[in-house]
């Protein structure tokens, strides 16, 4: 059995998709589900996201869009985009974060267009999981959410979602068939021209202000 470790934030519409596409994975591939905060990982590799450029968030929208309900996937944004996702990863914690849990939330705000922060429809989802406000408030829960996050950027995991399968990233939805190459053979990532690539040098770099 091997093993792999997929990283999420419930504010990213890709990790909707990616959730649903983790079942074309082999069977013998067991998934840890890990909720990060996407927020933390931008911050800490100097990065914006994609809804805070006015044009890209417009394509990203439009295209997560199409793509889902290409899938043939229930999807609907929130009323709101983005939103503070810091109550639902805590709760996903709080329930273990186990797949059911996972989908539940996620379900809860990609497929309902129903606002993410209303406080009683998030309430009404805690006590359908069995998570009271103690248990989601408790210095375990947030301290987890803050090593997950610390510990995936020093992994090196700068965007959501993303699979960690014997040391290597795969960042995306669209990344399955890649993953999926390199679980049937890992030559897909063990050559000569990766290695150049990896190690591959910079040849002009973009200023930066200040």
């Amino acid at each position: 059995m091997r093993n792999a470790i997929w990283y999420f934030d419930f504010i990213s519409p890709f990790a909707y998709i990616g959730l649903h596409r983790l079942k074309e994975l082999p069977p013998d591939l067991s998934v840890e589900y890990r909720p990060v905060l996407f927020a933390g990982l931008l911050n800490h590799w100097g990065q914006k996201g994609p809804a805070e450029l006015p044009t890209k968030r417009r394509y990203t929208y439009r295209w997560s869009h199409w793509w889902a309900h290409r899938l043939g996937l229930a999807f609907r944004y929130p009323a709101a985009h983005p939103f503070n996702p810091l109550h639902h990863l805590r709760l996903a914690i709080a329930c273990g974060s186990t797949p059911e849990a996972v989908r539940k939330i996620f379900d809860s705000i990609w497929t309902t267009g129903e606002d993410a922060s209303d406080q009683r429809r998030f309430a009404a989802l805690c006590e359908e999981l069995g998570v009271t406000a103690e248990a989601l408030a408790s210095p375990e829960v947030k301290n987890a959410l803050k090593k997950n996050t610390e510990a995936a950027a020093q992994t090196g995991v700068f965007g959501v979602p993303t699979i960690e399968v014997d040391g290597e990233l795969f960042w995306g939805a669209d990344s399955m068939e890649f993953l999926g190459a390199f679980l049937a053979d890992p030559a897909t990532l063990k050559n000569a021209e990766m290695k150049r690539l990896d190690e591959l040098p910079v040849a002009a770099a973009r200023r930066t202000s200040g």
